[in-house]
């Protein structure tokens, strides 16, 4: 394709879209840039209200920076309006969509979309987050710790470990009841630490009632764990959080309980030896459960037989859980807890059971009741792959983006991919293949490309977690190829999390989910390392440029093993130029595709200082030393 094609650019911020949360009815302004000489007769935007092509000319309205903007009105005259670009040329049309550049009319999947029913969350696209284990990440109250053999889960006594310094035991020893005792005190005795870092947002794994140190085997949903410091322990650190301008989402599995959850034990079915058969109780709680006609048998997540299947064809059910005023999931959006969003575990299977699918039924009437609560609480899914159907506008805000983050950064640095790691028969034949710059470009934009943009922002990037393996903990990982992965990680749209130790370089191993699940290492001195700086400073990035929160991306390169992200507003660039190759290169940055020009000193925001040389009057080339990663704040030209 022609040169001038790399300046091609629109998305559904601020910058692109007069009002990127429309009204039905509203006229809203859609806009298109590309360099001022590019050869284009027409710009024509392409939508199709009530099923009818409707195209429209966008006129020339400024140029700026060496750079060309358009614009057309569209009348939203649907909930829902999609729309792509034809480019006319003296001899071809190029067609533009969220996804890419062609010479064919493409179909509507990857279309730009703006939404009159959606509100998003908008703090999330400028936060940084912190995910944190709560039983290892402070103990702030000893007096609530669990004591060792306090009591049993599934024939296994819980156990004190005697020293916070301790490695947690192996699933076949401790049976996740292996007790450090970290609690909410804890995290709210570090509130001072998480804002030096430049946290602006918790997330916190389950903290209501369970009898394991993961939580997801709740027994009460109405209350926090008392060993967590119960109710008033959330109470307090939701206060102190706000009070610092912080943000609260809690973990939670409605799709499963415990089996020891007082609705599954009550009034079950027990065989009565006097009649030589079960009984048969008109239980309404017995109904949450998918139990076996006239037996104890039931479903179970996963085939986990402690951890019993949700049934929400049940209304009683549904009301207990969402519906209801005083339900679980609105009872902590309410005060005193005022928690900011949910994340659900398993989401992705959650009202889902064979032949009885409501996962498109409830989820809807979740998220409404949700946003009754609170229009700007964060909905975030538990999901490893392609959800893009639950991330237009009336369910998701966001997964935990393993697909379109996780999964593809840590394939490029070179380790497995971590699902695999999960299952026994993938982990087998896992093939030794690094994806390459050209398989990072197109995943993370295949996953972006199908979603509104204002959903895109909104999008939960991370690369650990307590399901994974930490990246710094296998020994391949280099510390560039680390840098490199969480500069790109940053630099992605939507919000970074971080997982609690990642910026201690927390010990662990790879093995299993026990070697992520270290206690934070406050006996060491992290905080003056060079790792710990390296965070704080990506986050601090993150909360001071409007790049970085509104502003646009796009791969100006992406070849091999080198990959080069821009985040851009109408004030200035960052440029992430990422190397994972085994020698020197010079990497083309076509910085005149976004109007910007690189800064006079020559170094970046580490500090660490480049060549350059000019390929052309719109391209640079920048010499990366092997394996090297840079991250340079570029003024507009």
């Amino acid at each position: 394709m022609e040169k001038w094609l790399e300046s091609v650019y629109s998305d559904g911020s601020s910058y692109f879209v007069s009002n990127p949360e429309p009204e039905l009815g509203e006229e809203v302004a859609v806009r298109i840039r590309m360099y001022d000489d590019a050869p284009v007769r027409h710009v024509i935007v392409r939508a199709i209200p009530n099923g009818i092509e409707h195209l429209a000319e966008a006129k020339k309205y400024k140029v700026e920076h060496g750079l060309a903007y358009y614009e057309a009105k569209l009348k939203m005259t649907e909930p829902r309006m999609q729309y792509h670009f034809y480019l006319i040329c003296d001899d071809i049309i190029y067609y533009y969509t969220q996804l890419q550049i062609t010479t064919y009319i493409p179909d509507h999947t990857y279309d730009f979309v703006l939404l009159t029913n959606y509100r998003q969350p908008k703090w999330v696209k400028s936060a940084v987050f912190y995910q944190i284990f709560p039983e290892r990440f402070c103990n702030g109250d000893p007096s609530n710790d669990v004591q060792t053999g306090e009591y049993k889960m599934d024939g296994h006594d819980c156990t004190h470990m005697a020293s916070w310094s301790d490695r947690p035991l192996q699933y076949e020893q401790g049976f996740c009841m292996d007790f450090f005792g970290g609690d909410l005190k804890g995290i709210q005795d570090k509130i001072p630490y998480l804002k030096e870092l430049g946290v602006t947002a918790l997330y916190i794994n389950p903290i209501f009632e369970a009898p394991s140190v993961h939580k997801y085997d709740c027994i009460d949903y109405f209350h926090v764990d008392k060993h967590f410091g119960g109710d008033e322990a959330l109470a307090e650190l939701s206060k102190a959080l706000h009070e610092n301008g912080m943000k609260l989402v809690i973990d939670i599995s409605i799709n499963h309980t415990g089996i020891g959850h007082k609705w599954f034990n009550r009034d079950g079915l027990h065989f009565d030896k006097s009649i030589g058969a079960y009984n048969n109780p008109d239980s309404e709680e017995r109904s949450y459960y998918f139990f076996k006609p006239g037996t104890n048998e039931y479903k179970a997540w996963a085939g986990v037989d402690t951890l019993p299947t949700l049934n929400y064809t049940s209304d009683a059910l549904r009301n207990i859980v969402y519906r209801g005023e005083n339900s679980v999931i609105r009872k902590w959006l309410k005060p005193p807890y005022n928690i900011d969003g949910w994340r659900f575990d398993v989401a992705d299977v959650f009202a889902r059971n064979d032949e009885i699918q409501l996962a498109h039924e409830v989820w809807p009437e979740l998220c409404a009741a949700i946003k009754e609560e609170n229009p700007q609480a964060y909905i975030l899914a538990e999901d490893w792959g392609d959800c893009g159907h639950y991330l237009q506008g009336g369910e998701w805000d966001s997964p935990m983006n393993y697909y379109g983050c996780a999964r593809v950064l840590r394939r490029f640095i070179g380790l497995p991919d971590p699902f695999g790691e999960r299952n026994e028969l993938v982990r087998e034949v896992q093939i030794k293949y690094n994806m390459t710059a050209q398989d990072v470009k197109a995943r993370v934009l295949q996953h972006l490309a199908k979603i509104p943009f204002v959903v895109a922002q909104n999008q939960f990037n991370l690369i650990d977690s307590h399901d994974v393996s930490r990246v710094h903990n296998h020994d391949s990982v280099t510390r560039d190829a680390y840098r490199a992965a969480v500069i790109l990680q940053f630099m992605l749209v939507g919000t970074p999390s971080i997982y609690y130790g990642d910026e201690a370089a927390v010990d662990g191993w790879t093995e299993n989910n026990e070697g992520c699940r270290f206690p934070m290492p406050w006996h060491r001195d992290f905080q003056n390392t060079e790792h710990f700086r390296f965070y704080r400073t990506l986050a601090h990035l993150k909360l001071e440029h409007d790049a970085m929160k509104e502003g646009g991306m796009k791969f100006l390169y992406a070849e091999g093993r080198s990959i080069v992200l821009a985040r851009f507003d109408d004030r200035e660039a960052l440029v992430a130029v990422v190397s994972g190759e085994d020698e020197e290169r010079a990497i083309p940055v076509a910085l005149g595709s976004i109007g910007a020009v690189l800064p006079a000193d020559r170094r970046d925001i580490f500090g660490d200082a480049f060549e350059s040389a000019e390929a052309d009057d719109r391209t640079a080339e920048i010499t990366v030393p092997a394996g090297k990663s840079y991250l340079i704040r570029c003024p507009l030209a």
